[in-house]
């Protein structure tokens, strides 16, 4: 499959100034995209797009990677009711260096370049930069933007100077990275076109050249109808600090029967023939998420790594009952150690003790009650009725896992 193809079936056509696709399968162009360090993580939102970029990739064409540590001292406003808060220096700074390690794991094994657009900001003079690139720039053009003309309505909240700017910001980005690094074509999601096409202007205007703009879909929940990767906890960061690799398997694991394949085309590397085949043998038994499984492995592997999403996968299906707590590792315990809550215990110790501890019982005479009802299972054995005392064989790798019926879990670790 070309690249044409596998971006229309993959789902990553929207917006583009591209009329004949076929020209991405007949030369190798430089393209690239961008992320702004608004926050010291990516979302899977901004995945999707860099999946996309790793279509691209994969079939031969060059990809330059942007840090916005420039646009990112302003902020994109762009479906934004109010205006933003400045970030500190300190904090972009931090945010870079976060966006750029993220880069290297999403696309580690391929080749790129990554750029950081406040390297050619920091010493552009602004007089020189408004006769050399504000006089090419018609504001007919900015002020049609939607985004101005609901802030600047009656009911907007206004914008600023430097809010208003930030599309010719992002345009010059394009012109710069044109003339000194030869990219032709900016990706990027459809919240971006806007601010993509400004650059595709100034080249035109400024250089006499072509350049383009490919923009993939939003992502929609078809279960929900929302945007994708919204939940009620927030959003599903792609930095293990802010959202554990436990918690993104499990993302994936919950999504929608209904939106599972569109899902695994866009999030995934797996090619149409190995999708086809999973989505047969899932709707064969739909119970057993077959599909979701698969895509959470894949997408985890991309983001965290093969070894993390081996050990997510093999915690998982320990704690939903497919698999023997002996299967688990030091690195397995290490993830469960991050999402359950964890008591130090000594071997002897008492069990209702031990109840208390985990916060599995209130007081000894629930802790009695709870052992004398068979309710307590340690690495998913029922505890015997004699047994009153935790001991070090009940341990794996010095931890075990205690639970309470069939939700309440905690971690021991022994001392």
């Amino acid at each position: 499959m070309n690249l044409s193809e596998e971006l229309k079936w993959r789902g990553f056509v929207n917006q583009t100034t591209i009329k004949d696709f076929t020209t991405l399968d007949n030369s190798i162009i430089t393209f690239y995209w961008g992320v702004d360090p608004s926050a010291d993580s990516m979302q899977i939102g901004n995945l999707a797009a860099g999946m996309m970029a790793r279509a691209f990739m994969k079939h031969g064409h060059k990809a330059v990677l942007l840090v916005g540590g420039a646009t990112g001292m302003i902020g994109d406003p762009d479906g934004k009711a109010q205006e933003r808060d400045l970030l500190s220096l300190e904090q972009i700074e931090k945010n870079k260096t976060s966006i750029a390690n993220q880069y290297k794991q999403i696309f580690d094994g391929m080749e790129f370049t990554i750029v950081d657009n406040y390297d050619w900001f920091k010493s552009i003079n602004y007089l020189d930069f408004l006769r050399d690139v504000g006089k090419h720039v018609p504001m007919r053009t900015m002020l049609g933007r939607e985004f101005v003309q609901t802030r600047l309505s009656e009911e907007g909240a206004g914008i600023s100077y430097a809010e208003f700017s930030y599309s010719l910001i992002q345009g010059y980005d394009f012109l710069h990275l044109y003339n000194n690094h030869g990219v032709t074509l900016q990706i990027c999601g459809a919240d971006q076109w806007g601010n993509s096409i400004a650059g595709v202007d100034l080249i035109r205007r400024i250089s006499g050249g072509e350049a383009h703009v490919w923009s993939t879909p939003l992502i929609i929940n078809k279960a929900t109808g929302k945007k994708f990767g919204k939940t009620e906890g927030g959003a599903i960061w792609l930095d293990s600090n802010k959202t554990s690799v436990f918690k993104f398997y499990q993302f994936w694991i919950n999504v929608d029967d209904e939106g599972v394949e569109d899902y695994m085309k866009v999030y995934t590397d797996l090619d149409k023939t190995t999708i086809e085949d999973i989505i047969s043998q899932h709707n064969e038994d739909k119970s057993a998420r077959l599909a979701q499984k698969r895509l959470a492995f894949e997408v985890t592997k991309i983001v965290h790594g093969e070894e993390r999403a081996e050990s997510v996968r093999r915690v998982s299906d320990v704690l939903f009952g497919s698999a023997e707590y002996s299967t688990l590792s030091e690195l397995d315990f290490a993830e469960l150690k991050s999402e359950l809550l964890c008591k130090a215990v000594s071997s002897g110790e008492n069990l209702t003790d031990v109840l208390i501890k985990a916060n599995l019982a209130s007081s000894k005479t629930e802790a009695r009650r709870f052992l004398e009802a068979s309710a307590i299972y340690i690495n998913g054995s029922q505890l015997p009725l004699e047994k009153d005392r935790i001991e070090a064989d009940d341990f794996i790798h010095g931890f075990a896992v205690i639970r309470r019926g069939k939700n309440l879990t905690a971690l021991l670790e022994l001392e």
